[in-house]
């Protein structure tokens, strides 16, 4: 994975050895996104649909699907419940699969987040990319040890 920074924004490029239609599928089908983040799912993976995934008891990303192109890309909103920093709705997500060689090459953009929530944005998406990666390869990425602690201040 290659972190490339601005002010606001967490990059993140990773190539996973799985067709994009297989990579897709763990964005929105909720048995499979929960295998890699997340104690629980609620998805609505349509333009306008809303999303709601349970980190761990107390951190909860909710969001709106802006974007869905099957297979190649998704855009939605993202935030966490509770937080004054970063409120649902404030910040936006960017997943872009790109097919290359046997697999895909997974572009993760965070857009709009504030600069004081980079470090753990960064360090959380690595966390969760390197999960899928192994998880879409086909192997077993074991139980999420975030899952059970809080790691996300309101």
């Amino acid at each position: 994975m290659n972190p490339i920074n601005s002010s606001d924004t967490v990059t993140k490029e990773i190539f996973i050895e799985c067709s994009p239609e297989t990579l897709f599928s763990f964005f929105i089908d909720p048995d499979k996104l929960v295998r890699w983040m997340g104690r629980h799912v609620l998805l609505e993976p349509s333009i306008g649909g809303k999303y709601r995934i349970d980190v761990n008891g107390s951190d909860i990303a909710m969001g709106e699907y802006k974007e869905i192109i099957p297979n190649e890309k998704i855009v939605m909103t993202w935030g966490w419940e509770k937080s004054k920093l970063v409120p649902p709705g404030s910040s936006t997500l960017e997943f872009k699969l790109t097919p290359k060689d046997n697999g895909t090459l997974l572009l993760l953009t965070h857009y709009d987040l504030p600069a004081t929530e980079i470090p753990s944005h960064q360090q959380g998406w690595a966390h969760y990319m390197d999960r899928l990666q192994l998880l879409a390869q086909g192997q077993d990425p074991g139980i999420d040890p975030w899952s059970e602690q809080a790691m996300h201040e309101s």
